[in-house]
């Protein structure tokens, strides 16, 4: 391991000196260096215990750790969104020591973090029939966007790092339909909820906070796969309905563009 990565573990050993708080798990120059951090995340509902194992490779840090969260408090499900959320963090601060910095993000985001839309009529139908995994489809419903250049370059960027398909749509609603991989979406979903992506009234960068996830589906024989990902600005609501009709998501228009409109 790197001299930063050792440097790093000895402020850690120290900022995390309870009893049982820290542990080395492994050390090894093949494999990289394997610790434990025992901690506690406060909201003003509870307190929730975690424990966040983290795999550092002895490329670190230019190259991202891994990251394992458990709780007896929390489900596997919602440990895992966490996990996500600190995967996707740790990409966008790459080549830096960043550990003691994941921990205080999470802290500052766990509630967000958590925060998952509720269940739709096809994502139910999805979970019902067992399909979790492979090329899935999603729709978001962004309120607005200030810096709009800015912004717009942004999710393409996410959208080309990860992978991802589909269209920007710009009107009278702003709408975002990906299609990849469904941890690639997860990961998309996770980086638009917790990065500064827009500014606010008063010019200062912002956080999206009024997104909402309008659905999450596996994409079936019934959509057609798009290969591209591109915007289309100022939109009229018949010019949506067509470009929908045109990547053959006609069904999400009926379903759940129209409630936005």
């Amino acid at each position: 391991m790197c001299e930063e990565a050792m440097d790093e573990l000895s402020v850690l050993s120290a900022i995390y000196c309870r009893e049982e708080e820290f542990e080395v798990v492994e050390e090894s120059a093949e494999t990289g260096l394997v610790y434990r951090i025992h901690t506690v995340m406060e909201t003003e509902e509870k307190k929730t215990p975690l424990s966040l194992l983290f795999q550092l490779p002895p490329e670190y840090p230019h190259a991202p750790p891994d990251v394992s969260v458990s709780s007896s408090e929390l489900s596997r499900k919602q440990c895992q969104e966490l996990r996500e959320g600190l995967l996707s963090k740790a990409r966008i601060l790459q080549a830096r020591p960043m550990v003691h910095e994941l921990v205080l993000w999470l802290q500052q985001n766990f509630s967000d973090l958590l925060t998952t839309s509720a269940p739709n009529s096809l994502e139910a139908q999805s979970t019902a029939d067992g399909s979790a995994e492979g090329l899935w489809t999603a729709l978001l419903h962004l309120d607005h966007m200030r810096s709009k250049a800015k912004y717009i370059r942004l999710i393409e960027k996410w959208a080309s790092e990860l992978g991802l398909t589909g269209r920007l749509f710009m009107g009278k609603a702003i709408l975002i339909l990906l299609q990849g991989e469904r941890k690639s979406i997860k990961e998309y979903i996770h980086l638009q909820r917790t990065v500064k992506v827009d500014v606010d009234s008063s010019g200062k960068r912002c956080k999206e906070k009024m997104m909402s996830v309008l659905c999450e589906i596996p994409l079936s024989d019934n959509f057609r796969r798009i290969s591209t990902f591109e915007v289309k600005d100022s939109l009229s609501s018949e010019e949506l309905k067509r470009e929908f009709d045109e990547v053959g998501s006609l069904k999400l228009y009926q379903e759940f563009v129209l409630s936005v409109l």
